[in-house]
């Protein structure tokens, strides 16, 4: 089966002289392969006509299509389709009772097409994107007998109501106003306000207005109001996001205690938090934009060493070109060179909060982590070192020049990502170890000719981390580059900035609450403790496991090595693992036995 998909945002006949058509090889030999629309003059193609050569692929300036083979027999299993050459999927992932299901794969693969799917949202075509009206028997008839097939029974019989948690609770403010107290109380259909809000640590922010809550609140806020509602089916998108380690544990639990008498999904990225939360996953991969593919669910373990393997050996598809891989650290040598920056005794009073720091230092080509929890002042001390903000008192030595990527990336320009990137690094990315190490494997080549306004939360991230690996420093300063990246561009982004800095010999801070992308990139840690918005206090940097120990400690969780991918994971609470590793105080085991 042959997949044709054009990629409308790239598309630009007013730009090309109809390559595509042009040299096409059965156009040539007078069969209509391409038709050029007449109204929108963009390409219509023809999967059966079409002969895979590749050609129109190449000779399109703008790269617009996309021609992929699959096997034949998923034609069978298409589950929806949007138009003749528009994005497909194939298979659903299956809520089960009793369990946390999890979905773990790149963005663009249809999770949402599948989410929609399962909350009646949407009615599947079964590929047959004429059928301006498809009923759920075609659906249902062509499912097996199953948990699947009884499910979407009841969705069409109006006897499952679903709750969905989005994605992206940064834009809340903009189209929800009033307080916390309003939105929730409209919501609470289960009578558990209190309760909830005391359990996910939000009670003190119920008078506080929508608008005035920083990113982890509102995704609390956002996880209170799901579970408020009265749903047989709970759906999370992404609920770790600008969540600390504490936080998520939280938020595990509560997930996993919903699911105890309700049907839970959960879409997340954060691959140590999906391996403790979730019972059961679903892999989707395919090509972004153009189709998705659900596997059946297999258990979290094995889901999870499967994808970071790169293959599916059920289905003998390669889904990466190579594995992720984890390093035990003691295999890890770093070239650490001269010292590039020290401080000591920095103390600074933002309004009712105070920030101070030990004593510190950072060499070329050390990349430091930074963890602890939200509002101890990390992003406080990464802007004191990028001159941002002016200390109060204590002292730094040499000024590096410094690239920093901020939180929050607000830009409000009106251009594509090819003249964004020429006009903040010039001609560095187009070719090189650059381009290969950064812009490719970050896949910012497939985004050129998108527009900047244009760009989803884990696009612009992606841009915004190679515009700052791109500028000429001494020292990178990064906050928070994994929000918003999939677990894959995660696992890129991190050996990205890694690979940045030992060939160049530079040095970085990465703030992240993800401990794999911390895992992966960092020699060092600067572990904070504190109250959030009271007090915060900078330690070290230390080496990487003394660090991960004293910051797991405070956290009271452990961490093992998984025996076959060498991936953190996680204990579960008071397991024998667990007592084992607090009783010696190896909170961060780097041993996989």
């Amino acid at each position: 089966m042959r997949v044709a998909v054009l990629k409308e945002d790239n598309c630009q006949p007013k730009k090309c002289n109809d390559e595509c058509q042009v040299f096409c090889p059965p156009v040539r030999n007078g069969q209509e392969c391409i038709v050029m629309d007449e109204k929108t003059g963009k390409p219509h193609i023809s999967e059966s006509l079409c002969i895979g050569c590749g050609i129109c692929i190449n000779k399109c300036p703008h790269d617009a299509l996309i021609i992929e083979q699959l096997p034949s027999e998923l034609e069978t299993d298409m589950v929806h389709r949007y138009s003749l050459n528009g994005f497909r999927l194939f298979r659903l992932p299956t809520p089960s009772k009793d369990s946390v299901v999890g979905i773990l794969g790149p963005n663009g693969m249809g999770k949402s097409t599948a989410i929609n799917s399962l909350s009646g949202r949407v009615v599947p075509n079964l590929g047959d994107w004429t059928n301006k009206e498809p009923n759920w028997d075609d659906i249902i008839e062509s499912l097996p007998r199953g948990e699947l097939r009884d499910f979407l029974i009841s969705v069409k019989d109006g006897k499952i109501k679903v709750a969905v948690k989005p994605q992206n609770v940064d834009k809340l403010p903009k189209r929800v106003k009033g307080s916390v107290r309003e939105l929730l109380s409209k919501v609470d259909e289960r009578r558990i306000l209190d309760e909830m809000t005391q359990k996910l640590g939000i009670y003190h922010l119920l008078d506080r207005q929508i608008q005035q809550l920083s990113g982890g609140e509102l995704q609390r806020m956002a996880i209170c109001a799901t579970i408020l509602r009265e749903a047989d089916v709970y759906f999370f998108d992404e609920p770790s996001s600008y969540l600390d380690i504490h936080e998520r544990m939280r938020m595990v639990k509560i997930i996993q205690e919903l699911s105890e008498s309700k049907r839970v999904i959960v879409i997340e990225h954060d691959i140590a938090v999906l391996d403790v939360l979730a019972d059961l996953i679903h892999i989707v991969y395919g090509k972004k934009g153009a189709f998705g593919i659900f596997t059946p669910a297999r258990s979290t373990r094995q889901a999870i060493n499967t994808y970071l393997d790169g293959f599916l050996p059920e289905q003998n598809v390669r889904i990466r070109n190579k594995p992720i891989q984890f390093l035990n650290h003691r295999d890890r040598v770093p070239e650490i060179g001269n010292e590039i920056i020290s401080w000591n005794s920095l103390e600074k009073q933002l309004g009712d909060f105070k920030f101070a720091t030990g004593e510190g230092k950072v060499h070329r080509s050390e990349v430091v982590g930074v963890v602890g929890p939200n509002g101890t002042g990390k992003s406080t001390m990464i802007k004191i070192l990028a001159g941002e903000i002016e200390y109060d008192s204590g002292w730094v030595d040499q000024q590096p020049t410094i690239s920093y990527k901020p939180q929050h990336i607000d830009v409000d320009i009106d251009c594509s990502v090819q003249l964004w990137l020429d006009s903040e690094i010039g001609a560095r990315w187009r070719s090189g170890e650059f381009n290969v190490n950064v812009i490719k494997a970050l896949g910012v080549d497939q985004l050129l000719a998108k527009r900047v306004k244009k760009l989803s939360g884990g696009e612009r991230q992606a841009v915004s981390i190679a515009i700052c690996l791109g500028r000429d420093a001494d020292l990178y300063l990064l906050d928070e580059p994994s929000a918003h990246l999939d677990a894959n561009a995660r696992m890129e982004a991190a050996k990205a900035i890694r690979r940045t800095m030992e060939s160049n010999e530079k040095s970085a801070f990465v703030i992240d609450h993800d401990v794999y992308f911390i895992d992966i990139l960092s020699d060092s840690l600067l572990v904070f403790d504190g109250v959030g918005g009271q007090h915060g206090t900078a330690n070290g940097p230390f080496p990487l496991r003394e660090g991960m120990n004293q910051f797991l400690q405070d956290v009271n969780i452990t961490f093992r090595r998984d025996h076959d991918s060498k991936r953190p994971r996680i204990n579960k609470p008071e397991s024998r693992k667990d007592r084992e590793q607090q009783s010696s105080g190896d909170y961060y085991s780097f041993d996989s036995r």
